[in-house]
């Protein structure tokens, strides 16, 4: 299955938007990931803030990235109202 990322958009909370190229709108939380190495400067929310689509996966201005497939995996559908 193909797992690339073609749009990200930081949400409240340290949560990200994410669209896939399957379609599909996905929820993924960063939280748990904020406190070790690179990520931990992801805190400063104007730099979480930053991210965008690199590739196939996202990526900040800080060099953090994730794997397309971890980020797929972990991520939860957008619940749609």
């Amino acid at each position: 299955m193909n797992y690339a990322v073609i749009s990200v958009e930081a949400l409240e909370n340290y949560n990200l938007l994410l669209t896939f190229k399957t379609g599909e709108k996905k929820i993924y939380d960063m939280k748990p990931h904020l406190d070790g190495g690179i990520f931990e400067e992801l805190k400063d929310k104007n730099l979480f803030r930053k991210v965008r689509v690199s590739f196939d996966t996202i990526e900040w201005e800080n060099g953090a990235d994730f794997d397309p497939e971890v980020l797929y995996q972990d991520s939860i559908l957008e619940k749609v109202e």
